[in-house]
């Protein structure tokens, strides 16, 4: 019997020995670290704190922080019993109104405290080209019609010399990227779990006329962000750092996953973050550029980044979406991460948290509540 069992164990073990010596072969050798991280620890996809189980970069937050002030009569605004109802069934970790650059609602779930760092996801996006912005205007780099392979000259494909900045940063570049986040065999997971990005990103290639049509790609980002790295010859996070994340006079510092210690920064995603710190982001979008006593991009190009392009709800790397005759505009990360921006009414909206409630628009549906609850009460009139 014994030896039945131990014969049975050894084929077992072969058999998975084989059977990783395979996937290791076929170039799918970053599936064991993404069980690793994600359905080894109850997950069955990224999650918002997974910044603890990756390699990261630091964004020194500097010595000049700022505290955010608090509205007269912050935390008294009651939010409505539909809107906590949503909150709590897609496990929000926190939710955060500034009215007048003041707080006036702050709430944490779930253990979340004001001090932690959660993964912003595809907010991250945003934030890649608020620093390309930053690189422009400092002369580093001459456009955003600058072609992409003036950084990437291995960059292949039918139209790779006629693709631009723009269209990175626009999801108009016309990749052969498919956006799957729960497909473990997609170029996506193999970007987000693998630990050779760079070497990834070569397979991507450009083999549709780019600035015609919207098409979201995590891979255009990425690309944006070597484009990045190579244009201000230092870490993208060191960059984030200075020209970002010091001058906000943020209260803590985040990180930026990168595809191994010392590599290449996730660009598309993987920016971690307090919520406070997220509401200042936010809050120097909603002042075009300027705050803090501080000038970080031009004010017409914030604009720019709030106008729809080639599809009614995207502009260059901002979501767009409207309340009644309100216009908003927001930084969005899957599981629902939201800053969301209403220059009209002097509002931003933060929510972090686990899940996100999707609906029939492409913007999910939790996301128009948050908004449309914080446009409409009357208390932000």
């Amino acid at each position: 019997m014994l030896r039945w069992i131990f014969r049975f164990v050894l084929y077992v073990l072969g058999t998975l020995g084989l059977i990783s010596l395979v996937i290791w072969v076929l170039g799918y050798g970053y599936l064991f670290r993404g069980i690793a991280l994600s359905y080894l620890k109850g997950y069955n996809s990224a999650n918002i704190y997974d910044g603890q189980d990756f390699e990261t970069r630091k964004i020194s937050n500097g010595s000049s922080t700022s505290m955010l002030p608090h509205c007269v009569n912050y935390n008294s605004i009651k939010l409505s019993a539909d809107l906590q109802i949503m909150l709590d069934e897609t496990g929000s970790t926190s939710f955060l109104v500034l009215k007048n650059d003041s707080i006036a609602i702050e709430n944490y779930y779930l253990n979340h405290k004001d001090s932690t760092l959660s993964n912003s996801f595809s907010m991250a996006k945003t934030i890649t080209t608020l620093l390309v912005q930053m690189a422009i205007e400092e002369g580093k780099i001459p456009s955003w019609e600058t072609n992409a392979k003036t950084y990437l000259p291995w960059l292949e494909g039918q139209y790779a010399s006629e693709l631009t900045l723009r269209d990175l940063s626009a999801m108009t570049a016309g990749l052969n990227w498919s956006e799957s986040y729960y497909n473990p065999f997609s170029i996506t997971a193999e970007a987000y779990y693998g630990r050779e990005l760079e070497k990834t990103m070569h397979k991507v290639q450009v083999v549709s006329k780019p600035g015609v049509n919207f098409k979201y790609q995590s891979g255009a980002t990425q690309l944006l962000g070597i484009c990045l790295r190579e244009a201000v010859k230092m870490p993208i996070a060191t960059y984030a750092a200075e020209k970002l994340w010091k001058p906000l006079g943020t209260e803590y510092a985040a990180t930026w996953h990168t595809d191994k210690k010392e590599g290449l920064e996730l660009t598309y995603c993987c920016f971690n973050a307090a919520t406070r710190d997220f509401a200042r982001m936010g809050a120097m979008v909603l002042h075009y550029g300027t705050y803090n006593n501080h000038h970080f991009v031009d004010s017409a190009f914030v604009a720019t980044m709030m106008k729809e392009r080639t599809d009614p709800v995207y502009g260059q790397a901002m979501w767009l979406g409207k309340t009644g005759q309100t216009d908003w505009a927001m930084f969005q990360g899957t599981l629902g991460q939201y800053i969301i921006v209403v220059p009209s009414k002097k509002l931003v909206i933060v929510r972090t948290g686990n899940h996100s409630k999707k609906g029939q628009r492409r913007i999910p549906d939790c996301g128009y509540m948050y908004a449309d609850e914080i446009v409409t009460c009357t208390a932000f009139k």
